[in-house]
């Protein structure tokens, strides 16, 4: 028994008869025959009375045709709704984004992608770099902003460069400083994001190549915030140059040309994107990527 069963029954009750019903349905009677007597044999019971006239439903088959009528009205819905979210001048894009992107390269990039195509929806996700790769993983979403290529079969498109520095407050007895090295951090209060954040894994790998074991004061999972605990004299932090001095703290040049992270646009290669989502992929790769 599947859809088309189903549908046939329908056919066989509007017509109530089976020459006429096949007919409409474009089969012989035979083969509507022998589709009612396998969902009678599904169902366990006989849905329609055989009469010298054609054929009614029993008291079970009009049980069935009711369920039968709802399942062909969400079958046709379910159709309808997937083709307005697959259709790429109005469908929709799910896109997830770090928490830090989302006062700068994303709305650019969405402004920007709205111009274009002004009728295709993004729904968008806010969420950690760990939680986009499950989300990736599940199909939750299909398109990610992050700075951490996540392991297996995914692509990459560079979108920004950030420089990162030593975030300071503004009674910290460094805020003068014009530069210094990760190896001055021996020691020293560290406010970062918590273990299994990419964030948290670049930083820590920064710190690994200078010998500095961090002493970490604070995590958030928030940069912006990470700053404001800086600014309150509650530790340094190492930060994208772009939150330096929201609430008064002081952004000290690493000295070390690692001290980069780049932003990228990631999606799974292993299946096929959405016509919308390869709508949005196409228009950064053309408009946004990084070159070089």
């Amino acid at each position: 028994m599947d859809l088309r069963d189903l549908d046939w029954l329908v056919t066989l009750a509007e017509h109530g008869h089976v020459t006429e019903a096949a007919s409409a349905l474009g089969v012989s009677q035979p083969t509507l025959s022998r589709a009612l007597a396998r969902v009678e044999g599904a169902m366990g019971t006989r849905l329609f009375e055989r009469l010298p006239s054609g054929v009614v439903p029993t008291p079970d088959g009009e049980l069935v045709l009711d369920a039968a009528r709802d399942i062909g009205a969400r079958h046709a819905q379910v159709l309808a709704d997937l083709a307005g979210r697959l259709d790429p001048e109005s469908g929709t894009v799910r896109l997830a984004f770090l928490d830090s992107m989302s006062t700068s390269l994303v709305p650019r990039v969405l402004r920007e992608f709205h111009a274009s195509a002004p009728a295709v929806r993004v729904l968008l996700t806010q969420e950690p770099h760990h939680h986009i790769t499950r989300d990736l993983d599940s199909g939750a979403v299909e398109l990610a902003i992050t700075s951490w290529l996540p392991e297996g079969p995914f692509g990459w498109l560079p979108l920004q460069r950030e420089r990162l520095v030593l975030v300071v407050g503004p009674g910290h007895r460094w805020r003068s400083r014009r530069r210094i090295s990760l190896a001055s951090l021996r020691g020293e209060e560290l406010v970062t994001t918590p273990q299994g954040f990419g964030y948290r894994a670049l930083v820590d790998d920064l710190l690994a190549e200078a010998g500095v074991t961090p002493t970490v004061s604070f995590e958030s999972a928030d940069l912006a915030t990470i700053e404001g605990l800086v600014s309150a004299g509650l530790g340094v932090a190492v930060l994208p140059e772009q939150f330096a001095g929201q609430t008064g703290t002081v952004g000290i040049p690493l000295a070390t040309a690692a001290a980069r992270r780049t932003i990228g646009l990631t999606w799974r290669t292993d299946r096929l994107l959405a016509p919308p989502a390869a709508r949005f992929l196409d228009f950064v790769d053309a408009s946004v990527a990084l070159r070089s």
